[in-house]
């Protein structure tokens, strides 16, 4: 392992790694269950997508961490799940095996770009102010989640949102958790993320949120995923919903992928000579997940969790790929880790990403305004990619406005007038 993957070069070691590889699991496992009950909304029986969403997350991860060398977490991605499941199917009239018909082929569109000079002339086509705008957008996003998740931020229905009620058991653990999170962080204690969980799950427990006496042995059945694994169906390709939902999913994972990406390699791990290779491995991914029978991956913002715990190689991705693997026969237990241990680590995650935020310059306020409007539209409308999407459409608007045309690239266009398109078909449809 030392050899694969250059542990000494990356100044980390093989329990760093682990550690990281374990911390980043926990903070991603509850994806399983989540991106599991969110399929079978679409016609995917419980235990298939369970199935789906473990053996694409194993993939993810594998390809990551022999691909690229990079400690990222390629699991389905939250958000893109309910694409496929409210829109592609619900809305679209597509059936659950003709929306992944159309995963596979975005995937191959998707990796058409990221293995051609297609995914750099994207992100050199992205001024520094949207690349780093999206980053603190998501941050604010993880946070946003993490303060819903605990409670401490409910809905509202006359103010949108408002204070939660801080008496009760569920704020009061994650406050709590919070404070034990803060401590073992600032003191740079190895594993902290990892540690923070399990504290943060037996506070939960003395709270009475979980109870360990519900545990039981359970077994995952193999016989309803024989249904949906390479199930995908291409029979209504040349229809309009299948085209759209091609579209769609191209929008999401090149754009959230190439930010999350970004965020992560070049940002917190500074490594931006792997960006092109992770990019290329969530491409295949992509196409595997509609194959496997599940929604598209994106690079989570929870890989954050592992790089911050200490993870700087393919090693951690391995190890969170192995444990997502063994989760198929601990699945009672990982669904114990409560909301409010988690909470803790996404708030955590999401300041750090917004540190990003300096690298913007609000001196010139056709730069600041549309990266304005990614950073506040990204947790405001609850969706990355609608998010991105404002500012991208903004930004030429203000160049031109200021007739700062030779700032703006042709691919830049081109990518402003696909984001609008994809609104004005969304308002027509």
């Amino acid at each position: 392992m030392k050899g694969v993957f250059k542990l000494k070069p990356h100044g980390t070691n093989l329990k760093k790694e682990v550690t990281a590889g374990l911390t980043s699991f926990f903070s991603i496992v509850y994806i399983i269950a989540v991106n599991a009950k969110i399929l079978e909304d679409a016609g995917i029986p419980l235990e298939a997508g369970i199935i789906a969403t473990v053996l694409s997350s194993l993939a993810g991860c594998l390809l990551v961490a022999f691909i690229a060398n990079a400690p990222l977490i390629i699991v389905p991605g939250m958000g893109i799940n309910a694409l496929f499941t409210y829109t592609i199917v619900g809305s679209m009239g597509l059936n659950y095996m003709e929306a992944l018909g159309a995963v596979v082929l975005s995937g191959i569109l998707f990796a058409v770009i990221a293995f051609s000079k297609l995914s750099w002339i994207i992100s050199k086509a992205i001024p520094t102010s949207l690349k780093e705008s999206i980053s603190v957008g998501i941050g604010l996003f993880i946070a946003f989640i993490g303060l819903q998740k605990s409670g401490i931020v409910i809905g509202n229905a006359g103010n949108f949102v408002a204070l939660g009620d801080l008496s009760t058991p569920l704020v009061l653990a994650s406050i709590i958790n919070l404070v034990i999170t803060l401590f073992l962080y600032l003191k740079k204690v190895p594993g902290n993320f990892l540690i923070s969980i399990i504290l943060g799950t037996l506070v939960a427990w003395l709270f009475g949120i979980i109870d360990f006496s519900s545990l039981h042995a359970g077994s995952v059945s193999f016989q309803t995923y024989q249904d949906v694994f390479l199930s995908a169906d291409w029979s209504k390709m040349i229809s309009v919903p299948f085209l759209m939902a091609c579209f769609s999913f191209v929008l999401v994972l090149v754009f959230e992928n190439i930010g999350l990406v970004h965020s992560q390699v070049d940002g917190m791990l500074q490594a931006p000579e792997k960006s092109g290779k992770a990019l290329k491995a969530v491409s295949i991914s992509s196409i595997i997940c509609g194959l496997l029978g599940t929604s598209p991956p994106v690079s989570t913002v929870e890989s954050a969790a592992g790089i911050t715990a200490g993870g700087r190689t393919g090693l951690t991705s391995l190890t969170t790929g192995l444990l997502f693997l063994l989760s198929l026969f601990f699945m009672p237990f990982i669904k114990l880790v409560p909301d409010a241990a988690i909470t803790p680590i996404l708030l955590i995650i999401g300041g750090l990403m917004l540190t990003n935020i300096v690298n913007i310059d609000f001196s010139d306020f056709t730069e600041a305004f549309p990266a304005f409007l990614v950073i506040i539209m990204i947790p405001l409308t609850y969706s990355i990619v609608d998010g991105i999407a404002f500012g991208f459409i903004a930004y030429p608007l203000l160049k031109l406005f200021a007739k700062k045309r030779e700032q703006l690239s042709l691919s830049m266009f081109v990518i402003s007038i696909l984001f609008l398109a994809n609104f004005l078909l969304q308002a027509v449809l």
